[in-house]
């Protein structure tokens, strides 16, 4: 089997103030996100102004960090929060839920596109390229932390991480990291580099929600569902429960705008 890193989740520490590499991660995926949906528009890849994503940064990062928190909340850990709801604020902690970030941003940006009058399709296909990149950072960054690691597995790709018990495991984090980050940004960066994204748009967008669904719920396969929840469903779990909405939607899209290419 492999051998865990035991990375230090805590990169520096000051006094009474510490810099982890957990809030790194979120960092550099929303500055490196913003940087590329940037080069995206300002190369007219995608019709909208590079402002306007200048704009969007603090929506995005407040959507994130809220919705986020709030899925970890109500999706997962219900009971836990119930009963310690100070901790709710604690975004300093470890505890994001994707799905919950994704709904805030989405939430984040209707309500900027209509502020700003914008396309709204093509404003959610420019973020979509962009998403899979804070994906990929974030899974690393529960790697480092040893979180959210595998189910038990005789595979020399298992680990023993230091919370999982005395077996191996799959690092989960580092498929998730490989197939919500690597493969799915390298899919949707090429095809922003077609004609796709003025021929369609929202075809995009399509193309991401039904690629991260798909990607979730392959990856739960190997990864241990969180104690909080458990399997839902035989062996279904709840990442695989709320990724499959995210399928249906993003497959509808594609087809819708394909047909209809030309409507904002």
């Amino acid at each position: 089997m492999l051998t865990y890193p035991h990375i230090d989740p805590v990169l520096l520490q000051i006094g009474p103030l510490s810099i982890r590499w957990y809030g790194l991660a979120y960092l550099a995926g929303i500055l490196l996100g913003w940087q590329c949906c940037r080069y995206l528009a300002k190369r007219g890849f995608i019709d909208i102004a590079p402002h306007h994503m200048d704009d969007f940064i603090p929506w995005a990062t407040l959507g994130i960090i809220v919705g986020g928190r709030l899925g970890e909340v109500f999706f997962y850990n219900t009971s836990y929060y119930l009963s310690h709801p100070l901790e709710i604020l604690y975004i300093w902690q470890p505890g994001m839920s994707f799905h919950g970030g994704f709904l805030g941003v989405v939430l984040a940006g209707i309500l900027f596109v209509r502020a700003r009058r914008l396309p709204w399709r093509t404003f959610g296909d420019l973020l979509s390229v962009g998403t899979p990149i804070g994906l990929f950072f974030g899974r690393i960054a529960n790697f480092i932390n040893g979180e959210l690691f595998g189910r038990m597995t005789d595979s020399p790709l298992g680990m023993v991480f230091p919370n999982g018990g005395p077996f191996p495991r799959h690092p989960s984090q580092l498929y998730e990291a490989g197939l919500e980050g690597v493969l799915l940004f390298t899919v949707l960066i090429i095809l922003a580099h077609t004609s796709l994204p003025k021929r369609a748009p929202g075809a995009l967008m399509g193309v991401f929600f039904l690629g991260y669904g798909v990607a979730r719920s392959f990856a739960e396969l190997f990864r241990e569902p969180e104690a909080a929840s458990g399997f839902i469903v035989g062996e279904l779990t709840m990442g695989q429960l709320l990724s499959f909405p995210l399928i249906l939607v993003g497959g509808l899209f594609i087809w819708f705008n394909l047909r209809q290419p030309k409507t904002p």
